[in-house]
This record gives C-alpha cells, sequence and structure tokens, in this order.
C-alpha cells in the first residue's frame, strides 16, 4: 500500500471468474484503505496481499511501459498503474478484465489471440537486398519522426478492449497490429510494405474498422491508432488502384484470381 496521508476506505469490487471451476463470473467486493498516491495496481496488491491470495492479475513495471496490467475501471479500459483510487472516490470501484478477450482467470485474458494477429503483420525491419549498408542503417531526425509515433505503443491491448468491431469481428487484425504494420512500413530501413500488404488489405485486415475512433481515445501513450489504420486504408487503395491501372506483366491470358 502506498505511503501517505490516509484518504479513507473505498469499496474496491473485482471481477472473479475461473473458466475450469464456475459456472460464470461473479463480483466479490473488498475493503480498500487509500491514500492519494494508492493507484489501482496498488490496491490489487493490498486485496491479494491482505485479503485474498487467490486473486489472479498481471503487472510489471509499474511504470506504464510493459502494458500488462490493464483492466476495465468502471466499464473504461485502463491501466491499472496509471489510475488512482483519488479518481474513483468516494468509489465503488468495478474492475474487470478487459472486454473482447477470453479470461483465463479472474483479471488475466488470453494474450495468444493477439500476439497472433500481431506477429502475422511481421513487426521486424525487412532489410533489403544485400542487407544493411555498412555502417549501418542511419536514419535523419525527420525519416525517424514518419514513425516515431506509432514506435510508442506497448501492446497494453487497451485499443481491443475500447474497439466494438473486435467485439463483432473476432477475426479483425485490429488497431495495435495494424499500427505496428504502419509502424515498420513508414520506417526508412524497411523494406518490408509488400510483404505485410496481403494480411493488411483482405477482409479481416484493415476494413472492418469503421474509424469510431475509440482506440484512439484509450490509448494511454497517445498513439493513435486511428490515424494509423486510416493511413494503411490509403495505402492499400492507392496500390489496388495501380494493379488496376498497370498490372503486373507476364500475366498473359487467364484469370488473375
Amino acid at each position: 500500500m502506498s505511503h501517505g496521508e490516509a484518504s479513507g476506505v473505498m469499496e474496491v469490487r473485482v471481477q472473479r471468474y475461473r473458466p475450469d471451476v464456475d459456472d460464470a463470473p461473479r463480483i466479490e467486493s473488498y475493503q480498500v484503505p487509500w491514500t492519494q498516491d494508492t493507484s489501482i495496481l496498488d490496491a490489487l496488491n493490498y486485496i491479494k496481499d491482505e485479503l485474498d491470495p487467490s486473486l489472479t492479475f498481471r503487472w510489471s513495471c509499474r511504470m506504464a511501459i510493459c502494458g500488462s496490467c490493464g483492466f476495465m475501471l468502471n466499464g473504461e479500459p485502463k491501466l491499472g498503474c496509471e489510475q488512482f483510487l483519488r479518481t474513483y472516490a468516494p468509489g465503488p470501484l468495478l474492475i474487470e478484465p478487459l472486454e473482447n478477450h477470453a479470461v483465463e482467470r479472474d483479471l488475466v485474458v488470453d494474450l495468444e489471440p493477439f500476439m497472433s494477429k500481431l506477429a502475422s503483420v511481421e513487426p521486424y525491419l525487412h532489410p533489403g537486398p544485400g542487407g544493411p549498408p555498412e555502417p549501418g542503417n542511419l536514419q535523419t531526425p525527420s525519416q525517424m519522426a514518419s514513425y516515431a509515433q506509432y514506435a510508442a505503443c506497448i501492446n497494453c491491448m487497451l485499443c481491443y478492449a475500447a474497439c466494438p468491431q473486435v467485439g463483432l469481428a473476432t477475426d479483425f487484425l485490429g488497431p495495435a497490429a495494424i499500427t505496428a504494420a504502419v509502424r515498420y512500413n513508414k520506417d526508412s530501413r524497411d523494406h518490408g510494405s509488400a510483404d505485410r500488404l496481403p494480411v493488411l488489405d483482405q477482409e479481416d485486415g484493415l476494413w472492418p474498422c469503421t474509424f469510431v475512433g475509440a482506440c484512439s481515445t484509450a490509448c494511454p501513450k497517445g498513439v493513435d491508432p486511428a490515424s494509423a489504420i486510416q493511413q494503411a486504408k490509403f495505402s492499400a487503395t492507392m496500390q489496388w488502384a495501380a494493379e488496376f491501372v498497370m498490372p503486373h506483366h507476364g500475366a498473359s491470358g487467364g484469370d488473375r484470381s
């Protein structure tokens, strides 16, 4: 528990659920003492350490870098280390697992679907022919600035919890994965945009996005994935137009399916 002048006790309600044991999620209530600097993560650790050791949740860095402590706080996706009980005084505060994700136990959600989508866009630098030039891939400040905003993503998945389309189209590539693709496509050192295009330009790639913008509102790092998605849509459309006007040579006759 954080140090400081005591401010009172707040009712913190936490969703509990073990899919292998429970028929349905339930809400349990805890009385948590708090001060002005008690974070949501502090509150959860207090519950686990002092009240109920069976409570399960993820956390690591406490500094909004690892992205592991995302929860729904009174229905909004937030990082537990960045939010404080004082914001929700006098309470109660309801803590639930991130929406649009399968629950493994209590506040822990299944990461595998997201990680698979992220991996599908090949979020790493593709070297050009012959590999990087010597003495290495140097960049100007302006070249780095073109993708720096999108590189700030910490894969916290708050954008997936906020996005209504993720809940409707479960195979939708989603905001963070698309943003990762745009980040590398904009990197002057990368030569992999053509490899990422088929993943982006498919039915469940870019196109389920309806530009609600909830992903950008939820992002704790100001990444603005909604902007990245619109840029990716424009690039895909321009590529399609270029293929329509000047198709690849060598396809003489026959179907081009």
